[in-house]
């Protein structure tokens, strides 16, 4: 583990994180290395027990957990998730009444998925956010496309707590936590503070300097907000490579096997299983999942076929420490070239989105595609709860073809290009598809 500690130190601080932990683990060996500091205000040092948050990796967990309910024959994925909650009530009585745990597990629900209400600390937020979701938008007909969603974990959890009479920070840690010896892994902040737990920093005026508010909604629980050490998140990951309780193969299976195939070109996978997203390297099979939070971002990347798994934690968000790290790990230990991400085409081709002008919107973003001066711009508002998370709400990107329904905008701060995908549902209403979202074209 010497020479990779030697290459987290350094991709470290070429990249300005300020601290970080990885893992990997092997069928025959598990290494943990840990570098810089937790806070760059008290100079805590990060230790390989540092507890750090691993944002929108808690859905796996949930899934896991819903699994578990499952196996035990308490839940059933295809059924109606109105027969376990009847007060249930949606922005669509149609989806109200059909919508299941299939649907939520994989992103396929409709509803609008960045609703980031803050329903307080009381140990009811999680039903109290559920219940106002009878005032959000559809985002699109039920099972007809996929398009993250942060919502349905939420009522994913609520289901959780309906069937296990607890709450679900409660239920967490019986169904999976527990069985599993995740002694560091933990949902409420009182528990983070009696560990070493890094904060989320963001870039001042070229700087790092720590984030303003530690942790999101605690009605957001079950969407992101489990924290944990790397050693806690390997020792989940094995299970998922081995086999073993607290799941039978067979819901281990169904979890890795392709649920649903994303319709957007060059989303963050190409399909989904329950709760894992999907990938191809090199022609390998893999599952992951990553996760972002306030200041923070995490990673985890699993290759079935030679028992691998590898985990980033870190307290800055950016994508070149991960890119970095991972290419080369799975180069050296597998073999296999981490697929890349998309470049602006040399030379440049020269097209405008004529065919997708409009405005684009759902709950958490309003995006507009625009020409300005005879050059395609993008123009993204943040809406919401969420816009007090970014540091300006509405940004202007310039677009680049990469292809006649696929157009690139570079990444704020970054080197970086993200995908913006046009296509159609199967009833030919428009949808433009950016950070792993799908917005329906209004008016």
């Amino acid at each position: 583990m010497e020479h990779w500690q030697n290459r987290l130190d350094e991709l470290a601080r070429r990249h300005g994180v300020p601290g970080a932990v990885l893992g990997i683990s092997t069928p025959s060996s598990t290494g943990v290395a840990a570098t810089g500091v937790v806070n760059v205000r008290t100079g805590a040092a990060v230790r390989p027990d540092s507890v750090f948050h691993l944002g929108s990796i808690t859905k796996v967990y949930v899934t896991t957990a819903v699994m578990r309910l499952v196996q035990d024959g308490r839940l059933d994925l295809d059924k109606p998730v109105a027969a376990v909650l009847p007060e249930l009530r949606l922005g669509s009585t149609d989806v109200t009444d059909r919508v299941s745990l299939r649907h939520l597990l994989t992103h396929t629900s409709g509803i609008d998925g960045d609703v980031f209400l803050d329903t307080g600390r009381g140990d009811d937020c999680i039903a109290r956010y559920v219940a106002q979701l009878a005032d959000v938008a559809q985002n699109s007909p039920l099972g007809a496309t996929w398009s993250y969603c942060n919502s349905g974990f939420s009522l994913a959890g609520r289901v959780i707590e309906q069937v296990t009479g607890q709450v679900w920070d409660e239920a967490m840690r019986a169904l999976v936590f527990e069985p599993l010896g995740l002694r560091d892994t933990l949902t409420l902040p009182e528990d983070a503070l009696m560990r070493s737990a890094a904060v989320g920093h963001m870039v001042e005026d070229g700087v790092a300097v720590p984030v303003r508010q530690w942790q999101l909604p605690r009605s957001i629980g079950p969407a992101g907000l489990i924290a944990s050490t790397v050693s806690d998140l390997l020792t989940f990951a094995r299970m998922h490579l081995d086999g073993g309780s607290p799941l039978t193969p067979l819901s281990i299976e169904q979890m890795q096997a392709e649920q649903v195939r994303v319709d957007a070109k060059y989303s963050l996978a190409e399909t989904w299983g329950l709760g894992w997203a999907r990938l191809v390297w090199d022609g390998q099979p893999l599952i992951g999942h990553d996760g972002a939070t306030i200041g923070q971002q995490s990673h985890l990347v699993l290759l079935p076929s030679q028992g691998l798994a590898v985990a980033l934690l870190s307290n800055r968000r950016t994508p070149h420490l991960y890119e970095d790290l991972f290419r080369e790990i799975f180069a050296e230990l597998a073999g296999v070239d981490m697929a890349r991400q998309p470049c602006p085409p040399s030379p440049p081709l020269g097209l405008l989105p004529t065919d997708y002008l409009g405005t684009y919107e759902r709950a958490g973003q309003r995006i507009e595609v625009l020409v300005q001066s005879g050059q395609p711009v993008l123009r993204v508002t943040t809406l919401g709860k969420l816009a007090e998370y970014v540091s300006d709400p509405v940004e202007e990107l310039p677009m680049v073809a990469l292809e006649p329904d696929v157009y690139l905008v570079p990444l704020t701060g970054s080197d970086h290009w993200l995908p913006v995908s046009f296509y159609q549902l199967a009833d030919g209403s428009p949808y433009l598809h950016f950070s792993g979202r799908a917005s329906a074209l209004r008016g």
